[in-house]
C-alpha cells in the first residue's frame, strides 16, 4: 500500500468501518436543566462526523439520541446494535454530553428518565457500562464524556437524592480497561465543563470539532488520530480556562495511535481502509530496516532530530532494537517532536541511503 498516495473518496461511499452513538440530555425531567448547547454539542458532532467533507462516517452508522430520546432504555438499545454491528476491524466513538452522577465510588451517566428516587435502577451505571462496551468487537473504541457542566446544581441532594453530579477518574480508569479503548473526559471529577457567554458549543465540544474539522496536526496521509484529537483539544481547553477545566485521557492497553475519522478537507485523500489494515506491517517492516542500518538507535547519525524529532522524548536504553522498538511505538501513540512521522523519518534515512530498496519500497508504498 502506498502510504502517501491520494485517492478520489466518492462522498456517496464513506468510510463504513466507523461507527458513532451520540447522545446529549440537557432537559430533564427531575434533575437539573442544562444549557441548549448541550444538544448543540451533540448535533454538531453527529454532523460533522457525518459530513463528507471532514469525518466520513456513513450516516447509518451515527446514531444520535437527544434529550427526550436518550432514555436509559434506548441507551442500552443503542449500546447492543453497536455490539452487533461493529467488526473487529472498525472504530467506535461514543460522545455523551449531559449529567453524570457519582454514588459512592462507582459513576453512572443520567439518561433522561432518571427517577431522582431510584437513581441506582435508573442510570447507566459504570460497571454496566463498561460491560456493554467489553461486547463491542472493535479494536479501537473511543468514548467522549463531557458530564460535570458549569451553571448545573453542586449536587441532586436538593431534590431529595443522596449522589453528586460528575464522573469520577477511578470510574473512567474501569472504563479504560481493555486493549484500544480510549476515554476522554472534558474535565477532571474536581472541575466544571465550561461553555463561554454565548458561545453556541460547550469549550470541550467546540475544540473537539475544531480537532475533527481539520485543526489537530495530522501525519499527512488523511486520517485524524485520537492522540492528536486529544493533545488539540486539552491544549486549547487549558489555554480558554487556565487552572479550572482540564480535559484527561485514559488507556490502559493502547499500542496504536489509531485514526479515529478521515481529514478530508477536499476530495483528494488517502484510503483509510488500506491505511488501517497495513499501518502494522509497515510499522514492523521500518523498525528491522532501522535497526540494521542505525544500530546505535534514533540517535545513531542524528537521523531522529534530522526527521523533526525530539530525542528528549524519547526514554533511551537497551540494544539498538529495543530502543527502535520504544521510538517507533512513541511515535506510532503521537509523541517523539512535533514535526516528526513516519514519512520524515523514511526519509530521512533514505538520504543517507538513497539506494535502498526496502527504503524506496516503504517509500513507495509497495
Amino acid at each position: 500500500m502506498n502510504t502517501r498516495e491520494v485517492i478520489e473518496v466518492d462522498e456517496k461511499t464513506p468510510f463504513a468501518g466507523w461507527h458513532a452513538l451520540v447522545v446529549a440530555v440537557a432537559n430533564y425531567a427531575q434533575v437539573p436543566v442544562l444549557p441548549r448547547s448541550i444538544l448543540n454539542d451533540a448535533q454538531d458532532v453527529v454532523s460533522t462526523l457525518t459530513s463528507a467533507a471532514h469525518c466520513g462516517y456513513a450516516q447509518q452508522n451515527v446514531k444520535l439520541l437527544l434529550d427526550t430520546q436518550a432514555t436509559l432504555d434506548a441507551i442500552r438499545q443503542e449500546l447492543d446494535a453497536l455490539a452487533a454491528r461493529a467488526q473487529p476491524s472498525d472504530t467506535v466513538l461514543i460522545f455523551f454530553s449531559g449529567h453524570g452522577a457519582r454514588l459512592g465510588d462507582e459513576s453512572a451517566l443520567v439518561p433522561v428518565d432518571c427517577d431522582t428516587h431510584r437513581v441506582a435502577q435508573t442510570t447507566l451505571l459504570e460497571q454496566e457500562f463498561s460491560t456493554a462496551l467489553a461486547r463491542i468487537k472493535a479494536e479501537r473504541l473511543v468514548v467522549l464524556i463531557d458530564a460535570c457542566h458549569a451553571g448545573a446544581a453542586a449536587s441532586f441532594k436538593s431534590i431529595g437524592a443522596t449522589l453528586d453530579l460528575g464522573f469520577n477518574e477511578k470510574s473512567l480508569n474501569q472504563l479504560a480497561q481493555g486493549t484500544g479503548r480510549v476515554m476522554i473526559a472534558s474535565s477532571r471529577a474536581t472541575e466544571y465543563s465550561y461553555a463561554l457567554g454565548g458561545a453556541r458549543n460547550s469549550l470541550f465540544t467546540e475544540h473537539l470539532l475544531g480537532a475533527l474539522r481539520g485543526g489537530a496536526r495530522t501525519q499527512g496521509d488523511g486520517l485524524i488520530r485520537v492522540f492528536e484529537v486529544f493533545n488539540y483539544v486539552s491544549e486549547r481547553v487549558r489555554h480558554a480556562m487556565p487552572g479550572q477545566q482540564h480535559p484527561i485521557f485514559k488507556a490502559s492497553d493502547l499500542e496504536d495511535n489509531f485514526p479515529i475519522a478521515l481529514e478530508l478537507g477536499g476530495v483528494k485523500r488517502l484510503d483509510a481502509t488500506s491505511a488501517v489494515a497495513d499501518s502494522g506491517k509497515v510499522w514492523r517492516q521500518l523498525e528491522e530496516i532501522l535497526s540494521d542500518l542505525y544500530p546505535a538507535g534514533p540517535q545513531d547519525q542524528e537521523l531522529w532530530l534530522r526527521a523533526g524529532g525530539d530525542i528528549s522524548r524519547l526514554r533511551l536504553g537497551g540494544s539498538g532494537r529495543a530502543t527502535w522498538f520504544a521510538a517507533l511505538r512513541t511515535l506510532r501513540q503521537g509523541g517523539g517532536g512535533a514535526e516528526i512521522n513516519q514519512n520524515s523519518l523514511i526519509d530521512s534515512a533514505l538520504q543517507d541511503f538513497p539506494h535502498h530498496q526496502e527504503l524506496k519500497n516503504l517509500a513507495n508504498g509497495s
